[in-house]
């Protein structure tokens, strides 16, 4: 989301994406990845978010281990969302999977992973957390909340005036970390392209998230200075316990406690000019040091179930080779061919997530 900035109010609150300019040296967040056991429930809980499968690839427990660091078997399906080129999921199925992944635990903890999608009925979707919830299954979830995000420099006024803001839905399941946003009274045209024909009514992944601790502030850096990416605000918005409800709520903050948050962007996107700007954000959560947050990062990288891995689109993927292994980042792998016959390489960043990056031929980067 983008605090804090002016928009101009559209009577329409959807809105589907113009043709896609190509891309440059790299793009937004390529793909979720999502490790499970079960692939065609996975795959039936994601269509009615408008996503499809189109190609499936696998490795063996050696290239696994090379790229992913994961002696196992793996077999992966790339799931599109309608043209996008971003926002896509990788489910991963594992043959033997480290461990049961982030499950139910909360929005605190360093390692944590979510994404967020734009809806028209975000109502409709907590109807059926609510459904689930009484059903007995392992589900949490908060919302939908009102937030405002936008300074519009005009005060508001109930049933006199029209309320720019979204309804935030938090859910939570025990491969899925979600947040399904519906806009009212602005748009964004680039940020979110919902599927009409989806269930739900539901958009691509339009952000993800990761949470960090560095009061020094040197690890965000390399997402700007080494990968490239459009940082959107120079400075960091800080969230105080104290202005905040829904961010108090989501990140757990008590009295006299705060956050950060820094978005880095799609290059394409723009920090100027709010019509512009193009989802494939990558948000960061800092928490200042002195607070106490649990570590799981062991719960979400590849291996484990559920969100466990990010991955981004580039054009020259020795280039970036070169980037990454001049930076701190640590346990470079060497560039190989992934699952699905592309060259590619992962890391950890110097915040201690897991990334893998992705060169596609030519021609996917062409107008």
């Amino acid at each position: 989301m983008l605090k804090n900035q002016t928009v101009q109010p559209i009577s329409s609150a959807g809105g589907v994406a113009e043709s896609e300019p190509p891309m440059g040296e790299i793009g937004g967040i390529y793909e979720v990845g999502i490790g499970t056991r079960d692939s065609d429930s996975m795959l039936a809980y994601w269509e009615q978010f408008g996503y499809h499968a189109i190609e499936r690839g696998s490795l063996g427990a050696e290239q696994a281990e090379t790229l992913y660091g994961v002696r196992s078997q793996l077999s992966s399906i790339r799931l599109h969302h309608q043209d996008c080129d971003h926002g896509l999921i990788r489910v991963m199925v594992w043959d033997q999977p480290l461990n049961e992944g982030l499950g139910l635990c909360q929005m605190r903890t360093l390692g944590n992973r979510w994404g967020a999608i734009l809806t028209e009925d975000v109502l409709g979707i907590a109807n059926h957390a609510e459904l689930a919830k009484a059903e007995g299954q392992e589900i949490y979830f908060s919302g939908p909340m009102w937030d405002v995000i936008y300074n519009t420099d005009q005060k508001f006024q109930p049933f006199a005036s029209q309320p720019r803001g979204v309804r935030e839905l938090m859910l939570i399941r025990p491969q899925t970390r979600q947040f399904l946003f519906q806009r009212y009274n602005y748009q964004l045209p680039d940020y979110g392209q919902i599927n009409p024909s989806a269930p739900l009514l539901s958009s691509q992944f339009t952000h993800v998230g990761i949470i960090i601790q560095d009061d020094s502030n040197q690890v965000l850096n390399f997402y700007d200075q080494v990968l490239g990416l459009l940082r959107f605000n120079e400075e960091e918005w800080v969230s105080t316990y104290e202005e905040t409800l829904s961010g108090r709520e989501i990140f757990q903050i008590g009295p006299g406690e705060k956050y950060y948050t820094a978005n880095f962007d799609d290059p394409r996107s723009s920090n100027q000019d709010l019509q512009k700007v193009r989802s494939g954000r990558l948000k960061v959560v800092r928490y200042p040091e002195v607070l106490p947050v649990e570590d799981l990062h062991e719960l979400s990288r590849p291996g484990s179930l559920g969100f466990s891995l990010y991955t981004y689109l580039v054009r020259d993927i020795d280039d970036y080779y070169r980037r990454v292994d001049q930076s701190s980042a640590q346990k470079l792998t060497p560039v190989m061919v992934n699952e699905f016959g592309e060259r590619s390489f992962s890391f950890i960043a110097p915040d201690r997530y897991f990334w893998t990056l992705v060169e596609k031929p030519k021609k996917n980067f062409e107008s």
